[in-house]
């Protein structure tokens, strides 16, 4: 088989390696055209070879081409895949920062809350520019994977504006399905799963066990699980209130409703502190941090590692290389992707991004029916929905007054904030990112002169009610050989 796959944000090593390695696991795949782009040549670089000799090692015959040239990487691709962070740990720095002073507590700040909301006026900005590439120089038809965050924001921006047929992709689901396995102590490949909603906010709708209905189990099974009912309290605190348990880590449910983070005091009580994903103030901010000089300290050893094996036991979980697959051999292929609605679940807007299951095979990608959500899930992911929706056409048009509406009906960011706050806090944030929102020139100007105005509300010197502090780089790198050696 011959077609070409181009990666975007290929200097991104550790996943750009991964989706690239599940790819070329494939057998068929090993004749296919392959590019890496990326904004920063130095890590594109390492990334290229570091890859290339996997191949070479493999005895695989694909020559990557790395270039900073994103048209001359899309050129005739048929599958784009993308993973871009926009703005970089910088911006992230702004997105976690700046609301912690309006008292805005997130963990992740990367889908919903003010944190993801900006961060969706830089990526859609961005993809949309991606798009126009694809568009003039992909194979017609071209399909554009998208990994990037907020996920949902950018694959509606893409489908409704980019004019390019995009599917995004996350994990999530695959991991709570692990999570269910192990609490009901039922083998994985025993359930028969069936996830929808929206991205980070997807329901178990149906879990069966040789066609037993296995959801009446789960809270009692979740309840007296000894490390799952410490981790996950949120999402055992949601499965108890509206009987279904939630795809999205504790830590990122948290963000997304107005119940968990909003009293300073109560915050602890509702995460765990062993890892950041459950719950810790700037948890991903913290570990970004402390992972920015990777290439520099991790890169030669994993330079001096044996090269990965492509012959298929390397292979991941994550769905990009299983649609391939599927839509060029035919082999079927289900999974949740995230997709236009469309009228797939029947009580959420059609207009919206909905993550729901799929199947692939060489006729295409084919979306069942759904159906209605049970109304509580419905109703929780209705008001994402509208702040997804804000967001997007705020991104796409450059609207000032969206993107502040988007921010006053987020739940959390509501639930903390009093509109001035709220104008006050956006302006704040385009003035801080202004490089990265082409868009917005004319709000950046006004939002300048609303700060020079000496009118400001006084904001807190405040630094989460959960934070941990940084590690040191050489206690980062000891942490990591431990695990590899005890593995």
């Amino acid at each position: 088989m011959s077609f070409k796959v181009a990666f975007i944000g290929a200097g991104s090593l550790n996943f750009a390696r991964t989706l690239f390695t599940d790819i070329i696991s494939v057998p068929e795949f090993h004749n296919i055209e392959v590019s890496f782009t990326d904004i920063n040549a130095d890590n594109l670089e390492k990334t290229r070879a570091l890859c290339q000799r996997d191949l070479d090692a493999n005895n695989i015959p694909i020559r990557i081409k790395a270039t900073t040239d994103r048209h001359e990487a899309f050129r005739g691709a048929r599958y784009i895949v993308n993973c871009v962070r926009i703005g970089g740990l910088e911006a992230f720095e702004y997105d976690i920062e700046i609301p912690l002073r309006y008292g805005v507590d997130q963990c992740v700040g990367d889908t919903l809350c003010a944190g993801g909301i900006m961060y969706g006026q830089r990526v859609i900005a961005q993809m949309l520019e991606f798009c126009k590439d694809i568009r003039e120089v992909a194979e017609p038809g071209a399909i554009l994977l998208n990994y990037s965050n907020p996920n949902a924001m950018a694959t509606w921006a893409c489908n409704k504006y980019g004019g390019v047929r995009t599917i995004g992709l996350c994990h999530g689901e695959i991991h709570g399905e692990l999570q269910i396995a192990e609490v009901l102590g039922i083998p994985r490949e025993e359930l028969d799963v069936i996830c929808a909603g929206i991205n980070h906010q997807t329901w178990y709708i149906s879990i069966k066990h040789h066609g037993e209905d296995m959801i009446p189990k789960l809270l009692d099974a979740f309840e007296k699980h000894e490390r799952y009912r410490e981790e996950e309290k949120v999402r055992i605190d949601i499965l108890k209130r509206f009987g279904y348990y939630s795809t999205e880590s504790n830590g990122h449910l948290s963000e997304y409703l107005a119940w968990y983070r909003k009293r300073p005091d109560e915050i602890k009580d509702w995460i765990d502190l062993g890892k950041w994903i459950n719950g810790e103030t700037g948890g991903y901010l913290r570990v970004t941090r402390e992972e920015r000089n990777w290439f520099e300290t991790d890169y030669p050893k994993i330079l001096a590692e044996p090269p990965i094996k492509l012959d298929g036991s390397a292979r991941g979980k994550e769905h990009c290389s299983y649609i391939i697959e599927a839509l060029e051999t035919g082999r079927c292929y289900r999974g949740h992707f995230n997709v236009m609605n469309e009228g797939t679940i029947t009580n959420l807007p059609g207009e919206s991004v909905v993550e729901v299951p799929c199947y692939v095979d060489g006729n295409g990608i084919n979306i069942p029916k759904v159906g209605d959500l049970p109304l509580g899930c419905a109703a929780v992911c209705s008001q994402s929905i509208w702040v997804q929706k804000l967001a997007v056409e705020a991104a796409v048009h450059g609207d000032v007054n969206l993107l502040k509406q988007a921010f006053l009906m987020d739940p959390l960011t509501g639930a903390v904030c009093n509109p001035p706050e709220i104008w006050q806090m956006v302006d704040e944030m385009l003035v801080a990112e202004a490089e990265w929102l082409p868009q917005y020139t004319e709000a950046i100007k006004e939002a300048k002169k609303n700060l020079a105005s000496g009118r400001l509300i006084e904001t807190k010197d405040y630094h989460g009610a959960a934070r941990l502090p940084e590690k040191s780089p050489a206690k980062v790198a000891a942490e990591r050989d431990s695990r590899k050696n005890n593995i």
